[in-house]
């Protein structure tokens, strides 16, 4: 076997490097957005596979490491895939696409994602982790538990959303139907709770110095809560919709992350919202000034909902 470390975390890295690369060339030099979220789920899907058979052990947990990680990738990737075939562009990069510089930063910090976020199942599949509890722990029905939350909050979630922007009755809304009702973001809090329980599952075997994996959750939940996941959506919408009585409502009343009944969210008390809730300051964008792309103000009048500017990014 080809294996340049106990743990084949030169070849994930590697792998990893050499995948991201190949696609920034692709989406540079043809300008084109659609293979930017297809190369970080994919990437996720072949490092699960190669490290799964590099092993060759085959332990009853490296199996369902393994096919948890594959069906949320395949999953994902292929939701984002028609998404930005539909969409056509991605703006999130608007002020990327014609920097390579900047571009290829993006692409660099997803290969660090990818590698990162993915500990817990390199250390899982790694060969000398097979020999150690090769049944079932109670970490591992915890951990397979909160995965399954996970990924079925992410993905009726991401459905969700989908359907409803795609109703021309809907246009100019902002989603609040189903689990977005209860959340304001509830892909993420899949995301989170899904990458947490890969991790409980790889508490069975870690040891040393493969506690790294820990990095896993920390990095994705950080991500999401504090740079580019909310806070970037937090701050669209408000400044969409900030003079929208039913927006501002519908924020008061609604959880940021945690799926809450409305009428008990909008009772908690301020500092319960923040410390437990994660109502962080940063996500209120209410206050701010806001200008147009030229600089001047932009003029918003008080809306309805179904009048509001335009629906809030995934």
């Amino acid at each position: 076997m080809w294996i340049l470390d106990e743990n084949n975390l030169a070849i994930c890295a590697i792998v990893t490097v050499v995948m991201q690369f190949s696609f920034f060339l692709v989406a540079c030099s043809c300008k084109f957005d659609k293979v930017t979220d297809f190369a970080g789920g994919t990437n996720f899907v072949v490092l699960a596979l190669l490290t799964f058979l590099l092993a060759y052990t085959f332990s009853i947990r490296q199996i369902i490491v393994t096919v948890c990680v594959v069906l949320w990738g395949l999953r994902l990737s292929g939701y984002l895939l028609y998404r930005i075939i539909k969409i056509g562009e991605d703006n999130r990069f608007d002020d990327k696409r014609n920097d390579c510089l900047k571009f290829a930063g993006f692409w660099t910090f997803q290969a660090i994602w990818v590698f990162t976020v993915s500990l817990p199942v390199i250390f899982i599949n790694a060969p000398a982790s097979a020999d150690q509890y090769d049944y079932i722990t109670p970490q591992d029905v915890v951990g397979i538990v909160l995965f399954v939350i996970g990924l079925l909050a992410e993905t009726v979630a991401d459905f969700q959303k989908f359907a409803f922007r795609n109703n021309p009755a809907n246009k100019g809304k902002w989603c609040d139907t189903g689990l977005w009702k209860v959340s304001r973001h509830p892909n993420y809090f899949g995301e989170i709770i899904l990458w947490l329980g890969i991790f409980i599952m790889s508490t069975s075997i870690l040891k040393d110095g493969q506690w790294a994996a820990v990095l896993s959750p920390v990095f994705i939940t950080t991500i999401l809560l504090f740079l580019s996941g909310i806070p970037l959506l937090e701050k669209k919408a408000d400044e969409r919709y900030r003079k929208n009585e039913l927006y501002l409502v519908f924020k008061n009343r609604t959880s940021p992350l945690i799926p809450l009944p409305p009428p008990c969210y909008a009772v908690l008390p301020s500092c319960i919202k923040c410390s437990c809730c994660c109502e962080f300051p940063l996500y209120n964008y209410l206050n701010e000034e806001k200008e147009s792309i030229t600089g001047s103000p932009i003029t918003d009048q008080p809306q309805t909902q179904g009048q509001a500017a335009s629906q809030m990014a995934v």
